[in-house]
């Protein structure tokens, strides 16, 4: 009989909902029961996409014998970290700080009030001699220790709660914004992380990294680098060395279009073969920027064939975009994705031999006997094997197909807004840049409700409709969409849309009121009426994804830029002066924020424009579509408005320079 999870929305709680294990989901109620019953919690957190969430699910959670185990001794909870960040976020820091590690699927054992004592995440159900305490061991030690000594437990979840409070002060803080020099630092010390045979920032497990590659960019349009020739080298050799690892290697879906997750290996080879909607709005942007430097013809392959997956696969409801694809296909990872040479003869016949030989197709395979498809041939090559690939995927089309979690999550939404309309202006696309503007007016009109003074925003949308409630990421991360909108709006749609910039206002002033600490720098995680978490948490470090006060830099630097308002230039040097330590200290963990600092300190360029001065002169004269070599124009953030004057006025940062008199002069000064 299904349990309470069957009436859920969420997929990844759906799944679960056939589970002998008495499940609730996030709510009051659980905890009332296990007061009620004094029973300790189990918060259960994974995703509808996580291969190991699927192998301890069926371990575990669905034998009869564990199910009653768990549901004897505990309230089991069970959460789509995706659906609750912020309960994901809490749990994970917890099982971090006992186990030193985390991951997913996430299992944290708490008081009947919340609080974490224990936790870690994949258990076996039996010994199998890799120091792993089995889940039904584990679970009976819990909940003898916690009748048996309560008090310790007690105690310890106290101990749990300080640390995690007094990690919402800003790490590492001296009181000290980065000078230009420290963020140049802290690009060198990226530098000598880098893996300069593979490419990536780390040994395997390798993740792609776009936050840090996008910091790098930015650093490489300082007038520092360019001054400096072999600091300007090795920023080259690192960005494109990393990027075109990605690109060729397994980590790139090479027949579909799209990125997995990341690389179980050092070689970019085998990847965790689920998609997530996140990696691959940010490394639309970052292949574009990156493109706009190097002129690299791959780098514009890759975001065509990100926008063109996206398009044919992950498209749901309201035509927003669906949030991942699993790892799995009918319980065995990968198996969509892989190819025995037979096969490929099969479709191309003799254009099989080429093919094998641009994609590095064996006998022996490199993936339990199968390809994964890494791309060994130069780009001519591979625009030639252009019709082969699109043979090869209609083939896998016919196969079983990994599920789609159809929920469109408002913030990962708007990253990929964001990076849509940054795209389509250093491309040239119209229509991608209209699409981003598309989501946004989706998201604008359905998730966001507008009081007087006050922003209320849902974070995610089922098939019946918008629901959640915001944190400060879908703040935020709207925010910066909104803004990218502003910035060249008067490009793509010939007039100024003064909307989007009065709607990102809104957005952070809403998040000042909600999320601000006033007593300490730094914006929470969650509002301050949030009674459900044990703490309120802030997120400093970027993941997978930008942390929301590195989010705000971006915010808060482009707000004072446009309005002049003294509110922003505040917010700005106070999140500054939160994120000097990291900046100089851990710049690994912050790069958005870098990023931020960076175009800040460098200044943001508006340039107002005649009422008749043509737009596509100004986007082929600022991102020069059709040039090469020496001719490019690497990318650099840009503010068009209007006015009525006859010559184009160009302000960096607050400072303004003389009337110019054409675009070209323009593009040079810029």
């Amino acid at each position: 009989m299904p349990n309470r999870l069957a009436q859920e929305p969420s997929l990844y709680l759906r799944q679960h909902a056939d589970n002998p294990v008495d499940w609730w989901p996030w709510c009051p109620e659980a905890f009332a029961t296990a007061k009620a019953q004094d029973k300790p919690v189990l918060v259960s957190v994974g995703y509808s996409s996580c291969h190991w969430c699927h192998v301890m699910a069926n371990e575990s959670f669905a034998q009869p014998w564990i199910a009653e185990l768990m549901n004897k001794h505990f309230v089991c909870i069970k959460v789509d970290r995706e659906e609750k960040p912020e309960v994901d976020k809490l749990m994970m820091d917890a099982v971090q700080m006992i186990q030193g590690h985390g991951g997913w699927p996430l299992n944290a054992f708490c008081l009947p009030d919340g609080r974490p004592f224990f936790g870690g995440t994949y258990f076996p159900p039996e010994d199998r001699g890799h120091g792993q305490v089995p889940w039904p061991q584990l679970l009976m030690r819990v909940a003898d220790f916690y009748h048996t000594h309560k008090s310790e437990l007690a105690a310890n979840a106290e101990a749990i709660a300080k640390n995690l409070t007094h990690l919402t002060a800003a790490p590492e803080a001296d009181g000290l914004s980065p000078s230009p020099d420290d963020l140049i630092h802290a690009a060198k010390k990226l530098c000598e992380q880098h893996d300069d045979q593979q490419g990536g920032f780390t040994s395997a497990p390798k993740f792609p990294s776009p936050s840090l590659i996008d910091f790098l960019l930015s650093i490489r349009s300082t007038a520092a680098a360019e001054k400096d020739r072999a600091f300007a080298t090795r920023l080259d050799a690192v960005i494109t060395v990393t990027l075109g690892a990605m690109a060729r290697g397994g980590l790139f879906d090479q027949i579909g279009g799209g990125f997995h997750r990341y690389c179980v290996d050092s070689q970019w080879t085998v990847p965790h073969f689920e998609k997530m909607l996140y990696d691959n709005a940010q490394l639309l942007g970052t292949y574009a920027e990156a493109w706009a430097r190097y002129r690299n013809p791959l780098y514009s392959r890759i975001a065509q064939e990100i926008v063109d997956w996206l398009e044919r696969e992950m498209v749901t409801h309201h035509r927003l975009f669906a949030s991942a694809l699993d790892a799995d296909t009918e319980h065995h990872e990968g198996q969509t994705y892989v190819w025995k040479p037979p096969q490929i003869v099969e479709i191309l016949g003799e254009e099989a031999l080429p093919f094998a030989e641009a994609y590095g197709v064996t006998d022996q395979g490199n993936f339990e006997g199968t390809n994964i498809l890494k791309l060994r041939a130069p780009i001519d090559v591979r625009d030639c094997l252009k019709t082969a690939r699109e043979k090869l995927l209609a083939v896998r089309n016919q196969r079983p197909q990994p599920t789609r979690d159809d929920k469109a999550l408002v913030s990962w939404n708007a990253l990929l807004a964001r990076n849509l309309v940054k795209a389509g202006w250093i491309f040239g696309r119209k229509d991608w840049w209209k699409r981003g503007s598309e989501i946004e007016s989706v998201l604008w009109t359905k998730a966001v409700k507008e009081r007087e003074g006050w922003l209320d925003l849902n974070s995610v949308c089922y098939e019946n409709g918008f629901v959640g409630e915001g944190c400060l990421t879908d703040y935020a991360w709207l925010a910066e969409m909104e803004l990218a909108l502003a910035s060249t709006a008067l490009w793509a749609l010939g007039k100024e849309y003064p909307k989007y910039a009065q709607r990102a206002e809104k957005l952070v002033a809403t998040s000042q009121k909600k999320f601000k600490d006033l007593h300490l720098a730094g914006y929470f995680i969650v509002g301050n009426h949030r009674t459900d978490l044990s703490l309120r948490q802030k997120e400093w470090f970027d993941n997978a994804t930008p942390a929301g006060n590195s989010s705000l830099i971006h915010c808060f630097s482009a707000l004072h830029t446009l309005t002049g308002e003294e509110i922003w230039r505040k917010e700005l040097q106070e999140h500054t002066c939160a994120y000097g330590g990291m900046a100089r200290q851990i710049p690994s963990g912050v790069g958005h924020a870098l990023t931020g600092l960076t175009w800040a300190t460098i200044g943001l360029v508006t340039i107002r424009c005649p009422h008749q001065s043509s737009m596509e002169e100004c986007q082929q004269t600022l991102c020069g579509t059709e040039m090469t070599g020496a001719h490019q124009r690497p990318y650099r953030p840009v503010f068009l408005l209007q006015h009525s004057i006859k010559e184009w006025i160009v302000c960096v940062g607050n400072t303004c320079c003389p009337p110019i008199d054409s675009w070209p002069k323009v593009a040079e000064l810029v």
